[in-house]
């Protein structure tokens, strides 16, 4: 199987590392805008070739791991793909993705969300294991084609993954609160603290706790601007919700309610009962 990856970045890398680990008789062409990125790829066995936009369009599978504006011109660019193509894309956000893929290969492109990454970017962050034991979300299946559902399934599998399907629309609901409303927390901490403190305070205080929140606040602006203006309504809707339990707590705490307080608090403990 010839599989071309499209952006060569953390996940795209990550990609072709678990391909070479997990499956035999696969060729991975690797493809980004970004040359630096093409030879560090190829320096670090991410990839077997680089080739030309027009090669990938060749390969038996199209993994598309670039930010979600890229996938859809990238889709654009590809409706001249043979029907036997399958396109997976990695995106973040799905519905825009599924409604502005073109009618001639909709079938061919399995919408699909690993959810998994690091906060570090770029090929050196590429790992072979980022996407063991995670799950990856697949949506609206049942607009493919059975030999492309199949194909990705079978890839995902292969990779060690959990699989769930979804609607695209829930799908960008759930993961507007799971995935992209914490990194905004994230970044408004990281940004909050570095406007009051110095750096020497920083280095000085900071343990676990503001460590092990502010750590995504690392992770790319590029890819995360882009995902929270494609998730915008959700984002916001997330936000709000957020905000609204920020303002209980400042409240209970101007009130000096200890006993509303630790009732907050203990309702906040059962979610990791869930998890």
């Amino acid at each position: 199987m010839r599989v071309g990856i499209v952006g060569l970045g953390l996940m795209g890398g990550s990609f072709g590392l678990a391909l070479k680990k997990s499956m035999q008789d696969v060729e991975i062409v690797g493809f980004d805008h970004n040359e630096q990125h093409c030879s560090q790829a190829l320096r670090l066995k991410l990839i077997d070739k680089v080739g030309t936009f027009e090669e990938i369009k060749q390969c038996d599978v199209i993994v598309l791991a670039i930010p979600v504006e890229g996938i859809i011109k990238a889709l654009h660019e590809l409706e001249d793909i043979f029907p036997e193509t399958t396109v997976i894309d990695l995106g973040s956000t799905k519905a825009k993705i599924v409604r502005e893929c073109p009618p001639k290969i909709r079938q061919n492109f399995v919408a699909a969300h690993p959810m998994a990454g690091r906060e570090k970017f770029g090929p050196s962050a590429a790992i072979p294991d980022l996407y063991k034991d995670r799950i990856v979300v697949l949506c609206d299946l049942e607009e493919n084609a059975l030999i492309h559902s199949d194909r990705a399934i079978e890839i995902f599998e292969a990779l060690g993954m959990q699989i769930v399907y979804m609607k695209a629309a829930e799908h960008d609901r759930h993961a507007a609160y799971i995935s992209h409303m914490p990194h905004a927390v994230s970044f408004a901490l990281a940004n909050s603290v570095m406007e009051q403190e110095d750096p020497k305070s920083i280095l000085a205080l900071a343990a676990g706790g503001f460590k092990d929140m502010s750590r995504i606040a690392k992770s790319s602006p590029q890819m995360w601007s882009d995902i929270f203006l494609q998730n915008s309504d959700h984002v916001i809707e997330a936000i709000e919700s957020f905000q609204t339990e920020l303002q209980k707590a400042k409240e209970m705490v101007q009130k000096r309610d200890e006993k509303a307080l630790k009732a907050w608090m203990e309702s906040a403990n059962e979610l990791h009962k869930i998890l």
